[in-house]
């Protein structure tokens, strides 16, 4: 597991994913501090790391990069870590669109495609 915390290039999520699920890596990303852990087994162990790096839970959200694929749809906004009724999350995507554009725009920078 590694937190991201300047851009890695697409073929290193490439190498990750086919040494741990085939065709996806998980991640968390902290829209606060413009992070990300990834490589984990669940979301829930690269939300401990960033929780253990001095994240807030309340910034992070899990999510599923898919390398092979070259739309928009690479980033896939599910995970259990997301359900979050106090913050008016109640599903296991990410229901406020102003967040998924924060997520986004951070694995977008994170991330060299």
């Amino acid at each position: 597991m590694t937190i991201v915390r300047n851009p890695i290039p697409l073929s290193q999520i490439e190498s990750m994913a086919r040494d741990q699920f085939g065709d996806l890596v998980k991640a968390v990303v902290d829209v606060e501090r413009g992070i990300m852990a990834i490589g984990g087994e669940m979301h829930s162990d690269e939300e401990a790391e960033l929780l253990s790096d001095g994240s807030q839970q309340r910034h992070l959200w899990g999510i599923n990069l898919y390398p092979g694929i070259n739309t928009n749809d690479w980033v896939e906004f599910d995970s259990v870590i997301n359900i979050r009724p106090s913050q008016g999350n109640r599903s296991r995507g990410v229901d406020s669109q102003d967040t998924r554009k924060a997520v986004l725009a951070v694995v977008s920078r994170l991330v060299a495609r």
